[in-house]
């Protein structure tokens, strides 16, 4: 049986970067070097020699959402600390490629041996949401909070998807990493150093508020007026001294851009289409997505669901593109739809391509190291406090995630 998997249609609006380029956007990001062309034949063949000539030196990642022409030079797939944690686990291994984005390259390199060099074949790789809380704004924010008296009784959280700074703000302030799997056992100790869920502390939750929101609410039973929004452009985050008294969580305003992408329209256009087909989205999608869903969970989550779901049934999926796709390929007896219209791809993961992968093997194989990612001294110390504060959480497996 064959994949019946519709693509959506592409979006005039979205810029699929690697399968369209924009270079006005994009100088100043070049690999140094010569990278091949998209176009060349020979790439698939390129990649496999130096892969093979490099043998046990080279250790390559590749993160779910990556595109199929990267993901079949990967030796282990998964999320982003699943990763991290598989190349720990190869202290053999000269070079760690990590086919993702920026701060999953940054938590390898705190997690794996200082011999070992972590490479992004382009640097350019970013996340937009951990983008969206840079350490200064972070520092920026506890101070207003310190100055208004409610530091003291708030701990901060943060998503895996943030940069090694913020994991280090957390280490160093009494705070936790969480994944989209964990993140109601980590709000729960965060919660337990203040008092616990049911007293008035709070807890900081950086930097994406959907999953934050969702974990307060769905699974710690906080209610919605409990939460408020921290906008780092304004003074206190946008809200009133009495708000800020009166909140539980203060999420961070960030998001996800492909997961902030789905509404609620869609499920519903979803339904009508297929009667009796199941909804199943990530976290990290809106408060009311997530409600009209039947299943939520992190990607392994989703994988694992499928991989257990009954011959013949239907199912719409609300995560990134790429990975809806492989699924629908895996599972040729399932009716799998994308739970948009239109192309919705990690945008930054799709920079690495299969001509910046044979670029990055190539270079290794010539004797040069490009694009290492190597997190200072200092941050690694903090902000692995704050990672094996997770690690010595309880129940959740933070390695699903």
């Amino acid at each position: 049986m064959t994949s019946t998997f519709s693509e959506p249609s592409e979006s005039p609006a979205l810029l699929l970067l690697g399968d369209r380029r924009d270079p006005m956007s994009e100088r100043g990001v070049d690999c140094p070097g010569d990278l091949p062309e998209a176009s060349d034949s020979d790439l698939v063949r390129r990649a496999t020699v130096a892969k093979e000539a490099l043998g046990e030196r080279v250790f390559i990642l590749g993160h779910h959402y990556q595109r199929d022409e990267v993901i079949q030079f990967a030796d282990v797939t998964g999320d982003s600390f699943k990763l991290a944690r598989d190349a720990a686990a190869r202290p053999a291994a000269e070079f760690i490629v990590f086919c993702g984005v920026h701060f999953m390259a940054e938590s390898a390199d705190i997690l794996t041996d200082d011999s070992q060099a972590v490479i992004l074949p382009d640097m350019a790789a970013g996340c937009s949401m951990a983008d969206m809380a840079n350490i200064n704004q972070v520092e920026d924010a506890w101070e207003q909070l310190a100055e208004a008296g409610f530091a003291d009784v708030t701990v901060p959280v943060t998503y895996m998807n943030s940069t090694a700074a913020i994991k280090a703000f957390c280490g160093r302030n009494g705070g936790v990493v969480c994944t989209s799997s964990n993140a109601e056992v980590a709000m729960r100790w965060a919660f337990d150093r203040v008092g616990g869920v049911e007293g008035t502390g709070k807890v900081l939750f950086m930097p994406d508020q959907h999953l934050g929101r969702n974990t307060a609410v769905l699974q710690l039973g906080l209610s919605l007026d409990e939460c408020v929004v921290y906008d780092p452009r304004k003074p206190l985050g946008g809200n009133t001294a009495e708000e800020m008294a009166a909140a539980r969580v203060i999420l961070w305003k960030g998001h996800c851009s492909v997961h902030g992408r789905f509404r609620k329209v869609n499920v519903d256009k979803a339904r009508a289409q297929i009667p009796g087909i199941n909804v199943l989205v990530h976290p990290e999608c809106t408060h009311e997505v997530v409600l009209s869903a039947d299943y939520v969970g992190s990607t392994e989550f989703i994988i694992q669901t499928l991989d257990a779901a009954e011959p013949g049934s239907a199912w719409v999926i609300g995560t990134e593109l790429n990975l809806v796709r492989r699924l629908a390929n895996a599972h040729p007896d399932k009716e799998i739809l994308f739970l948009e219209d239109t192309v919705c791809f990690c945008s930054t993961m799709n920079r690495i391509d299969l001509p910046h992968l044979v670029w990055t093997l190539e270079s290794l194989l010539a004797g040069e190291v490009p694009n290492r990612v190597a997190v200072d001294a200092t941050t690694q110390e903090q902000a692995k406090v704050a990672l094996d504060r997770m690690l010595a959480l309880p129940a959740k497996d933070a390695s699903k995630d």
